[in-house]
């Protein structure tokens, strides 16, 4: 029995990945395609309870009160549970599993925690070996990276509410305007340093309309789907 394919949507905060991924889920539908959607952190299951602790602030405001390599354990917990309990068996029977982020927003979150260039490639070396030659997680086969500038996504953070507790409160990444401009550009350096593919949101100073990043994306899955 072949694998499937593990396909991730990626940005920083308030870059429309959960909208991106339930439209690329529903096209791939359409088109016949066995596919399965899963989100993380995954707030439903018991298995995120520390990465709410630490979103919400109950370890320190600041991101950086958590280190690096604590934090990401956090999230790779819950992706493990989430990996055991509700995707392994699709992915073993050759799914396309749409991610609405993955280990990737490990790299681009806590790796701005880092002063060295060199401290930080350890870090994601480390987060590499961690989830998926010890975890054993599926490694993504495709990232689309959402590359939506902090100016545009910080509007889109201010209209939506908080995903795990439902209300208007943003977590501590999503309050922390520094992290969410290093966040940025950490991303658009891991786009080049792995091969993302990169998607323009923004054209000439305006976010492009949803139905638009979204044919951008399949055309291009479209075309890497042709290569396997």
């Amino acid at each position: 029995m072949t694998a499937g394919k593990l396909i991730v949507i990626e940005a920083p905060d308030g870059s429309g990945k959960k909208t991106q991924s339930e439209l690329l889920v529903e096209r791939l539908k359409k088109a016949a395609h066995p596919v399965k959607k899963v989100e993380f952190p995954n707030y439903k299951s018991p298995a995120s309870a520390l990465v709410k602790m630490y979103l919400q602030g109950d370890f320190g405001e600041n991101p950086e009160a958590v280190n690096p390599y604590a934090a990401s354990a956090f999230y790779a917990v819950d992706r493990f549970a989430s990996f055991l309990q509700e995707w392994q068996e699709f992915y073993l029977k050759g799914y396309l599993i749409v991610a609405d982020r993955y280990t990737t927003s490990n790299l681009i979150h806590q790796g701005v925690k880092f002063s060295s260039s060199e401290a930080r490639e350890a870090f994601f070396t480390w987060v590499w070996d961690f989830e998926f030659k010890y975890l054993a997680l599926p490694k993504p086969d495709l990232v689309f990276f959402l590359d939506m500038p902090p100016q545009y996504s910080q509007q889109l953070i201010a209209r939506r509410k908080n995903k795990f507790t439902g209300k208007t409160q943003k977590d501590i990444h999503e309050i922390n305007e520094i992290h969410l401009r290093q966040a940025y550009e950490n991303a658009c350096w891991l786009a080049e340093k792995y091969n993302w593919h990169k998607i323009a949101c923004v054209k000439e100073g305006v976010i492009k309309p949803v139905s638009t990043i979204h044919e951008q994306i399949y055309t291009l899955l479209k075309k890497e789907l042709k290569k396997a």
